[in-house]
């Protein structure tokens, strides 16, 4: 790749772009929070798991060893509450729908995580940090119930801004009139009926939530890591109570960079379950290829909001079918040339200077706070219109050592737009030629059709304009359009894409007599 960019990543706790320099070199620690597993995960989800996915694969790409951390909540009041009146086990409800979510990141080429540790099986690092903060005078114990001393936290509110006065009881913090502070937060609740509990030096309960991710980080990372993420409805109160747990416990705590995802909203309102104004994964990826979702989520800065929209969907996926047809092409054109490699073969001058620009493009963009869509909108898709106009070249006839150059300046190309690809994710472990056809078969479930139902108005069309009857031909076509499939007349043969659905334009109405 080419020379080194230094990667800037912005700060929420400084609210700039940073020089990111990790703690060790040539190692970053990173703690992603991950989902409360009561129900299938929504979009939301998907876009923080993409989001840091990508950072993941950016670092290991840069060359850094990454341990990624990214926890599942699989003890809370939500499961518990959703368990009950399912009438299930939290746990088993809780696993159930953590294994839900892992399937949806395979879906969408999420790296699995170094670890992926669940608060059920770390009670014990919970205990310890809640009995080093008792010990440290900055919680309390109240009939079972370990309550944090926000009083004892004199920067609390620096990473969100809001000032101690301005946390109202019962907006975002349970109210109970036993707390010395109505901001005060439980890291311990005592056991009540019908929910799981466990053995405490306070008697039987569970953790609070925002404990679990400073116990787990430490556990897996340090008191002291690099980067710290998760969406920005998380700065607070979570990462904010976080923060002041960590460093109740341990003075030297410290995570050097907090890096938040934007929201998705709906409508311009803030998707969320509470809301019931959500979209599953599930239900995206049912009519959606997985890629195509992840191109969505990559179309737009990780920091800025992502308004849910079919309209930018579609043209996701119209842009993932059109970047795996050039690699389609390209390899279909260029295995007759196998012989080429190898051989000492210069590339075109345009070439070099095309590669040269991805490469530019890519290191300079993706070090900048990682712009994902600079790289998807611009210098990615002016390499692929370099190929395309390369292979049509290529057809034509032309001398052998031009053809070779040709040959090899569209290997090298190919290359480097698949290795900018697959740290973007979205190069798939399949043929082309399979994600072709399940993006077809995506398209045509939109679409309320099957294969021969197409097959069959091609063959309706042929026939209609064999007849010279041109204005049913263009009505097929118009209409398969509007559903989303293209038709295309390749000389002789008729064949048929996905596409952005075409409105039709209305008919104008019959002249009076």
């Amino acid at each position: 790749m080419a020379e080194t960019t230094e990667l800037r990543v912005y700060n929420s706790m400084t609210q700039q772009k940073e020089i990111f320099k990790p703690v060790v070199d040539g190692k970053v620690s990173m703690y992603v929070c991950g989902v409360t597993a009561y129900d299938l995960s929504h979009l939301g989800h998907a876009r923080a798991a993409v989001c840091f996915d990508v950072l993941y694969r950016y670092l290991q790409h840069l060359g850094y060893e990454v341990t990624y951390v990214r926890n599942f909540t699989d003890v809370d009041d939500k499961i518990i509450r959703r368990a009950n009146e399912l009438g299930e086990n939290p746990l088993t409800l809780s696993s159930h729908f953590c294994q839900e979510y892992l399937d949806d990141m395979t879906d969408l080429q999420c790296l699995t995580p170094t670890h992926q540790p669940r608060v059920s099986d770390h009670l014990d690092q919970i205990k310890d940090m809640i009995t080093q903060i008792i010990n440290n005078d900055c919680a309390y114990t109240i009939d079972g119930d370990v309550y944090f001393a926000v009083d004892k936290s004199p920067n609390y509110g620096r990473l969100s801004g809001r000032k101690l006065e301005d946390n109202r009881a019962g907006e975002r913090v349970a109210v109970d009139s036993r707390k010395r502070n109505p901001a005060d937060f439980a890291l311990w609740k005592a056991a009540k009926p019908d929910e799981p509990s466990w053995d405490s030096p306070w008697g039987p309960g569970r953790p609070g939530w925002h404990i679990e991710c400073s116990a787990m980080s430490a556990h897996y990372l340090t008191f002291k890591f690099d980067i710290h993420g998760g969406g920005i409805d998380l700065i607070f109160p979570h990462h904010e109570n976080e923060i002041a747990q960590s460093c109740a416990a341990c003075q030297e705590s410290n995570v050097s960079y907090w890096m938040h995802n934007g929201h998705v909203t709906n409508n311009n309102e803030k998707m969320s379950k509470s809301l019931g104004n959500f979209f599953t994964i599930r239900q995206i990826t049912d009519l959606y290829h997985p890629l195509a979702l992840r191109y969505f989520l990559l179309g737009t800065h990780y920091r800025s909001p992502v308004n849910y929209s079919i309209a930018q969907l579609e043209i996701a996926s119209e842009a993932v079918f059109y970047i795996y047809q050039t690699l389609r092409d390209c390899e279909d054109t260029l295995s007759p040339f196998q012989e080429v490699n190898g051989q000492n073969v210069c590339i075109t001058p345009a070439a070099k200077d095309c590669i040269s620009k991805l490469q530019t493009d890519f290191q300079t963009k993706m070090s900048d706070d990682l712009s994902t869509p600079h790289i998807l909108n611009a210098s990615l898709q002016e390499a692929l219109r370099f190929i395309n106009s390369g292979l049509n070249m290529l057809k034509k006839k032309q001398q052998k050592q031009q053809q070779l150059s040709a040959v090899q300046s569209l290997t090298e190309l190919e290359k480097e737009v698949k290795g900018v690809l697959s740290v973007l994710g979205l190069l798939s472990t399949l043929a082309y030629s399979e994600v072709l056809q399940q993006l077809k078969g995506k398209a045509l479930k939109r679409a309320g059709m099957i294969e021969d139902d197409v097959l069959h108005l091609i063959e309706e069309r042929a026939l209609a304009r064999k007849n010279k009857n041109f204005s049913r031909g263009d009505q097929i076509r118009a209409d398969l359009a509007s559903k989303g499939i293209a038709l295309m007349d390749v000389g002789k043969e008729t064949i048929w894409r996905p596409c952005v659905p075409v409105e039709q334009e209305p008919q104008a109405p019959a002249a009076s007599t």
